[in-house]
């Protein structure tokens, strides 16, 4: 079974020690890598498409007619010219020069670089809205090192997981170049939870989406993926349009998009500076609207934000003497509205200060609150961007909210809710965001769907321990989740101590084969332990889930979660901070003197960060000794 995070990390660490060899920048680097890998899976989806289509092609005296670039485009994948398929790369002799080769113009190539440059040239060629927009500067590589990072991507464990994996491996890849680049014009990459939280809770199905801030199209390429997960084609069902001021950044969103089997019509440049150009005359007409705009912009011209319209409640606070706008998040969130139809729905990152800002911004947030189109309010914690530390808010709006909500709003504080990825990165599970999901399906009286993720987890828990063939009794209640917890408790220290064993029978065996296969045997294991770990923290987040909301019953949960009316907002000073409403977590009395037990707690979790340590370093250890 092949670990796809571990590959993940493989390739970034290949690519990484050759790019440090180059001495070539992350920022030099970024654009040619990432198209090295678009071009890997344009040629996997190409050959995917290119079997379906083989199954079913008609004949025509006797032969069967040839595949055409329009039949591509119907399956959302890209037409490949043979000199732009990877195949043809990963081929190519090693002395280019001596090969004779014409490029597009019919002159010949002397390097692989221009070998490259030519195959993004073709693409370009068969693809509209890609013209202009492929990395055609692989001649600062040497043709060694570049045979080497076309190499690294046909590793044949790809092929083996299958092509859409690919993806993947771009998005894992944007997410490392976002966090090395750390540009200073803002964040190019809005981290894929937060992407997915607005995605989840809009629920987008067909129509006009638009991303004024588009950044690297993280937003598109997510809302792709829900709109074909529902059984849809997001291509037929969606439009999608995006501005990013940046033009770099512009060209990320459409090779993201394209890579994703998407297309878009992106502006880039001056034209498509949000706060003076509605780009694509879409104001009053989008049914979504999705956005990570830059936080806190100031010294925006404000005749040229009011001429340029789309601010029903007016400007923010203007200076007198300057004729410019301090702060533009007012702005953006105006912006967000206007878009929107009759029964559009809206939802964007925001600076977290923005919830409660005074003056102007607190007239317009209460002319906002006012509409009773504010539907969904999340504070969100520390450390879920790459260059930025501070927390945020997630906004949603929906101009078509039923009429028992209309006087409604959602508060959600998920500050102190989330999953550590590293010291400096936080984010939200695929559980988490479930689980977040469900608050708002139970404010909207959406039950069955809460009903669902419990049969999903129990499903997710029977599966996983029937692979084991362990037979788990479970009474049908809400102590069911922790029958499966003490289980998986039990397989977790099983497999530590066999672990344990075989480490010492590694260390004693003097053959070869034998040690050999003793250290295969202890890959597996700690493959198994990995899994078992990830399906402890899956039940887990069951327990939190239903622990709270049981079979389906929204309550207001103390810390996390409030329902509040316009006029308990309008009572807080039009404020919509998530932690004014929902308060403190009420932990109760428990008569435990809480310093012994911080004390306790404090040791206990010092010897378990230990541990975890320790194991990590063995786990290392064994895996560089068998090479993997």
């Amino acid at each position: 079974m092949i670990n796809i995070r571990r590959l993940e990390a493989d390739l970034w660490e290949s690519a990484d020690l050759l790019r440090a060899e180059s001495k070539l920048t992350s920022n030099q680097y970024c654009m040619p890598v990432l198209g090295l890998i678009f071009l890997r899976y344009a040629y996997s989806r190409y050959k995917m498409v290119e079997d379906e289509l083989m199954k079913s092609r008609p004949m025509r005296n006797g032969r069967v007619l040839p595949i055409e670039s329009t039949d591509f485009r119907e399956k959302s994948a890209l037409f490949l010219p043979e000199q732009a398929r990877y195949s043809y790369l990963v081929n190519l002799p090693d002395d280019v020069k001596a090969a004779g080769l014409k490029n597009i113009d019919g002159q010949p190539m002397n390097s692989l670089g221009e070998v490259v440059n030519n195959a993004m040239l073709l693409i370009e060629k068969e693809t509209e809205t890609l013209k202009g927009v492929l990395p055609k500067n692989y001649t600062i590589f040497s043709d060694s090192l570049l045979q080497s990072l076309i190499r690294i991507f046909n590793r044949s464990e790809i092929d083996e997981i299958g092509g859409d994996i690919i993806g993947r491996i771009y998005e894992y890849f944007l997410n490392k170049f976002a966090k090395n680049v750390a540009q200073d014009d803002g964040v190019f990459f809005t981290p894929k939870s937060l992407v997915k939280m607005i995605v989840n809770v809009l629920e987008p199905k067909s129509g006009v989406l638009l991303d004024p801030a588009c950044g690297s199209g993280g937003m598109f390429v997510q809302t792709g993926d829900f709109v074909n997960a529902s059984g849809m084609a997001a291509n037929k069902a969606m439009t999608f349009y995006g501005q990013e001021k940046v033009e770099y950044n512009a060209q990320l969103c459409l090779m993201n998009i394209a890579v994703h089997g998407l297309s878009g019509n992106i502006k880039s440049g001056d034209e498509a500076n949000s706060f003076y150009h509605d780009a694509h005359n879409l104001n009053g007409r989008c049914d979504y609207v999705m956005a990570n705009p830059p936080f806190n912009v100031d010294k925006v011209n404000a005749e040229k934000a009011s001429s340029a319209g789309r601010i029903p409640f007016g400007l923010p606070g203007v200076n007198k003497k300057t004729g410019e706008i301090g702060n533009g998040n007012y702005l953006w969130i105006s912006y967000f509205y206007s878009y929107l139809n009759e029964r559009g729905r809206a939802g964007f990152v925001m600076a977290s200060s923005a919830t409660d800002s005074q003056n102007r911004d607190k007239a317009i947030r209460e002319d906002l609150v006012k509409t009773g189109d504010v539907d969904v309010m999340v504070s969100v914690g520390n450390n879920f961007f790459y260059t930025k530390s501070l927390p945020c808010s997630l906004w949603f709006f929906d101009r078509a909210k039923k009429a028992q909500l209309k006087d409604r709003i959602l508060f959600i504080d998920a500050k102190n809710y989330y999953t550590v990825v590293d010291r400096t990165l936080n984010e939200w599970s695929e559980w988490q965001l479930k689980n977040l999901n469900a608050i708002v399906w139970l404010y909207r009286g959406e039950i069955e769907r809460y009903k669902a993720l419990v049969s999903e987890y129990y499903v997710e828990a029977m599966t996983w321990f029937g692979k084991l063939d362990m037979d788990i009794r479970l009474d049908n209640d809400e102590q069911s989740f922790q029958n499966y917890l003490k289980a998986v408790e039990t397989v977790i220290g099983n497999y530590e101590a066999d672990i344990k064993d075989l480490q010492s029978k590694v260390k004693a065996i003097k053959g070869r084969d034998e040690k050999n296969k003793c250290k295969t045997q202890l890959a597996q294991l700690e493959e198994a332990l990995e899994s078992a770990l990830d399906m402890r923290t899956t039940i887990l987040e069951a327990i939190w889930l239903t622990d709270k909301f049981g079979e389906g019953e929204y309550h207001d949960i103390s810390g996390l979660c409030k329902i509040a009316t316009i006029a308990d907002v309008k009572e807080k000073g039009w404020s919509l901070t998530p932690g004014a409403y929902v308060g403190v977590a009420d932990t109760g009395d428990d008569g435990v003197d809480f310093h012994q037990r911080m004390k306790e707690i404090h040791s206990e979790l010092t010897s378990l960060q230990a541990e975890s340590n320790r194991l990590m370093e063995v786990i290392s250890k064994n895996m560089e000794e068998m090479g993997l």
